[in-house]
Formats: structure tokens, C-alpha cells, sequence
């Protein structure tokens, strides 16, 4: 049972069908006026800059007050420590570590070749500061600016990137990505050979390793992983291919043996589960690259996927004004990552100002596993509601989340719509997320549906969602948890009409 209404003692001494009936009948009623929406105001203020607002405005304040952190470039920071040793495996690239995260809409999506119905372009998932200009969806907002800025041949950015998403313990609303590239101008070559040869030579001085690798797929496949005919030759599109497996391997070594030496240095590794790393290769689909591979790890006795990659998309060169440049790409999560090697269990620890997580990780040193220093109690809450009697629009619920555990070649989403956008939906599940965050902050530990019922007789469809509190730093009383879960149940009245069961 959760408690909604009334925290009184006398009111939990009734009879429970009488607590029930009482409950139907008055909290929705209640909550209907006690809440209401918050006016947007005329401009937005983002690290010092002003932005006018208007009916596509959705960013609210607590991810606001978030912006500008820059975990991946803080000294000693766990994901920084992260992003510096993937950075360390590229040497002689630039790297990009604090590109702007207010971009237009042109950049993180139209210069991609996003199609105007494409679910990402919703309300419902990117927070729009206004229609013309968002907080990027992923780093690949910023890929036609750096390969036209040409300044390098090989490149790496890592940045935080937004995206309204799950609620629990691998998914927030903030997290970090990180890509790199690699290209060679084949107008600098006097033969299209020269250019395979300047490649063939450069894989030649990559590092080499004993690694098990399991590729058992062609270079590409027509149908399921194809050569991108009208500008590669197959010879160019094989030793790319080649090229960039081989950097990648050469760091995920880097980073699994680092891993390792965290786990014995602790005494939790499990010598059984030390197998020798292996590595395999999966054919993929990426928005930006083509062929793609998605590649996996074998460690610590299961598989585990890393990252995504695959040969540039030209036309998307060709929009850099590169249009003679080839190459590889490839995107990754630093969370995902960083969780692995410190043994972070908890997405939401990234943003602690705790020093009793902060102290334990430096950079100058070898990698640690993070001591839990606490671990409080849970506070489940349920919330269960009918839907509007006349909604006609859609209803978006137990989506599939995004965020730390998507997979890209370079940071990217698909392209491609993948539901019917055009209008939003009368109720989208992340906003239910969204409300809890901004009511609950980073004491609600996860959302999820538990119970989706239509009514044989009325046709009225009921959901029900299980909303976990819990803080990482104290044990949450009754009285404060009942109060936010009172908020995000009157919250989902007044913005979606829905009557609280």
C-alpha cells in the first residue's frame, strides 16, 4: 500500500476498505488544485548565456544546475581517469574535451541526415531550450564541425550529452560519451595504391597482442554489412576495416588489464572466473558508418559489449567538405566503462560530491575498485492511475532505454523513425521519469512499470509504476519519502489528467 494522502496515525488505525475508499475519492481531487504547472519563463540562462524560450521548452532547472560539471575532465575523476586511458591508446590525435552541450537542432540532427519525423527529434526524449536549439543528444553533433575544421587526421571528443531516459541504477539523465576518428586524404596520394599503401603501413606500426579474436564475418556483406559502392573500393574499405579493429583491440587490452589489476589489488578477483580475454566481432548497423561492427569482450566469464564502430559514411564527410578523406569511427560510453573497471555500481555515484567517493580515486595512481561506504535501506512507493477517458493520442509505455548502454559507431543514434512521432503522445513514461527526477532528484534509485491493465467492461487502461527512493548518503525517513511520492503523484495529475487508483 502507498501511503498518498495522509501520514497521520489515526488515519493508518482504519479499516482498510475504508482507507481505500477514502483514498480514491479524495487524492485525486486533491492533488488535481495542488499542484500546477510551472510557468516557463521567458529566457533560459546556461552557463552565462541567455536563451529565449518558447513552446518547446522542457529543460528544467535540475538538469540546468547539472550543466557545465564536465565530470570527464575533472582531475581524479573516475570517468576523466577513464576518458585519459582510452585517450592513451591514440596517440598524435587532438583531443576534443569541451565542445559546448547547447547545440542547434541543424547540428545534432540535420547535419546527420535525421529524418524529420525521427522519434529522437521528440519532446518526450531531448530537452529542447527552444525549437532551434537543444542540449546535444550525443557527441556526434559535433562530427561534421570537426572533420571540417580539418586540423588533424586522427581525433578523439568525449563530452556530456542529454537525454530524457529510465530511471535506474546504469541510466541518467546526463551522461558521457566518447568517439575518435581516423582519416586519410586520397587526394594527398599520387594513386589510389599510394593511399592503401600509406594504410597498409600505418596498421603495420600498430601494437600487437596475443589476444583471441573471433571474426568469422566477411570484410562486408551486400545485404547484411555493405561496401559503400559509389565511393570505396573493396581493397580501401578491407584495410580500413582491418586498421581500426586492430586500434581497438589494442585498447580494450589496455583497459581489461587494467581492470584486472584493480580486482586482484582488492582481493576480489575469483580465480576462476580469470579466463584469457577474448574478443569477438558483430556485424552492426550504424547511422554513420558502413560496414559496422558492434565489438564484444569475453570477461570475468561473460560477454560483454563495448563499443560500436565501422568505415565513415561518405556523404557525411562530403557535408564536412572532406569529400576525398576515408576513414573509421567508432563511439563509446565512458560510464558503461568506468563501471566496469572501479566497480561502480550506481550510475548516480558519478554525481556525488561525497568525499568518502571522491577520495578514492586519483589519477597519478593505479586503478582501485571503489569501496562501497554505505548502504541504506530502499523506499518502494507504487503508483497506479487510470489513464484520461478521452485520450485519442498514443500512450509510450516500458520503452527501451537509451543513454549509457546504447551502442554507436560514433556517439550517434539511428537515423532512421522507428514509431510514429508526428504528434505527441497523451502519456510518455518518460515524463513520468522525468517528474520523479526533478521532484526526487538523485534519491530515486529506479522506475519501472509493473502492472499495465485495461478494464474489460469500460475499455479504460490503468498503469501502474514502482518508483524506488533511496539516498547513496543517508537513510530516507517515511515522512520525507511520502512527501515526494505525494508530489510526483499530483504532478502526474495536473500535467496528464490521469486519476490516481
Amino acid at each position: 500500500m502507498v501511503r498518498l494522502c495522509c501520514s497521520s496515525p489515526s488515519f493508518w488505525a482504519l479499516p482498510v476498505n475504508l482507507r481505500l475508499t477514502l483514498r480514491a475519492t479524495s487524492v485525486t481531487r486533491t492533488l488535481r488544485h495542488s499542484y500546477s504547472r510551472d510557468a516557463t519563463p521567458p529566457s533560459l540562462t546556461i552557463a552565462g548565456t541567455d536563451y529565449p524560450t518558447d513552446s518547446w521548452t522542457n529543460v528544467p532547472q535540475s538538469i540546468i544546475s547539472q550543466y557545465g560539471r564536465r565530470l570527464h575532465i575533472e582531475p581524479n575523476h573516475p570517468l576523466s581517469i577513464t576518458r585519459q586511458l582510452v585517450e592513451s591508446r591514440f596517440p598524435g590525435f587532438k583531443s576534443h574535451n569541451a565542445l559546448p552541450g547547447v547545440v542547434t537542432v541543424d547540428q545534432n540532427f540535420d547535419s546527420l541526415g535525421f529524418t524529420p519525423d525521427h522519434p529522437g527529434r521528440s519532446r518526450t526524449d531531448t530537452y529542447y531550450i527552444n525549437k532551434g536549439t537543444l542540449l546535444r543528444t550525443h557527441t556526434s553533433a559535433h562530427e561534421v564541425d570537426v572533420f571540417r575544421e580539418n586540423s588533424t587526421d586522427g581525433w578523439t571528443l568525449s563530452a556530456d550529452v542529454y537525454r530524457r531516459d529510465a530511471v535506474d541504477k546504469s541510466h541518467y539523465p546526463i551522461f558521457h560519451q566518447m568517439e575518435g576518428a581516423l582519416t586519410w586524404d586520397r587526394s594527398s596520394f599520387d594513386s589510389p595504391q599510394a593511399c592503401l599503401d600509406a594504410i597498409k603501413q600505418s596498421f603495420d606500426k600498430l601494437p600487437k597482442h596475443d589476444l583471441a579474436v573471433e571474426d568469422p564475418n566477411p570484410p562486408f556483406h551486400k545485404e547484411r554489412n555493405p561496401l559503400q559502392e559509389k565511393y570505396h573500393s573493396a581493397a580501401e574499405a578491407e584495410l580500413v576495416g582491418a586498421h581500426l579493429k586492430r586500434s581497438l583491440e589494442d585498447m580494450v587490452v589496455t583497459i581489461f588489464a587494467a581492470a584486472d589489476k584493480a580486482l586482484t589489488a582488492s582481493g576480489q578477483a575469483v580465480e576462476g572466473e580469470k579466463e584469457p580475454l577474448k574478443v569477438r566481432w558483430v556485424e552492426a548497423f550504424f547511422p554513420h558508418t558502413s560496414p559496422s561492427w558492434e565489438m564484444e569482450v569475453w570477461w570475468r566469464g561473460d560477454w560483454l559489449e563495448v563499443l560500436g564502430c565501422g568505415v565513415i559514411d561518405q556523404p557525411l564527410l562530403i557535408r564536412a567538405d572532406q569529400p576525398n578523406r576515408i576513414g573509421w569511427a567508432f563511439g563509446i560510453g565512458l560510464e558503461r566503462i568506468a563501471m566496469l573497471l572501479f566497480g561502480i555500481p550506481d550510475i548516480r555515484l558519478f554525481w556525488s560530491k561525497d568525499a568518502r567517493f571522491l577520495k578514492q580515486f586519483n589519477e597519478i595512481e593505479p586503478i582501485k575498485r571503489f569501496q562501497p561506504f554505505s548502504k541504506h535501506p530502499s523506499a518502494p512507493r507504487d503508483v497506479a492511475f487510470w489513464l484520461p477517458k478521452s485520450s485519442k493520442e498514443a500512450i509510450v509505455a516500458e520503452t527501451t532505454s537509451s543513454g549509457m548502454s546504447a551502442s554507436s559507431s560514433a556517439g550517434g543514434q539511428q537515423t532512421e523513425p522507428s514509431r510514429d512521432v508526428m504528434s505527441e503522445p497523451a502519456f510518455h513514461e518518460n515524463d513520468l521519469m522525468e517528474i520523479a527526477r526533478t521532484i526526487a532528484g538523485d534519491t530515486v534509485e529506479d522506475v519501472r512499470l509493473i502492472d499495465d491493465f485495461t478494464h474489460p467492461k469500460t475499455s479504460r487502461r490503468s498503469l501502474c509504476y514502482r518508483v524506488e527512493y533511496r539516498s547513496l548518503e543517508r537513510t530516507l525517513t517515511t515522512e520525507e519519502v511520502n512527501a515526494m511520492h505525494e508530489k510526483v503523484c499530483g504532478e502526474m495529475v495536473e500535467k496528464f489528467g490521469v486519476e490516481i487508483r
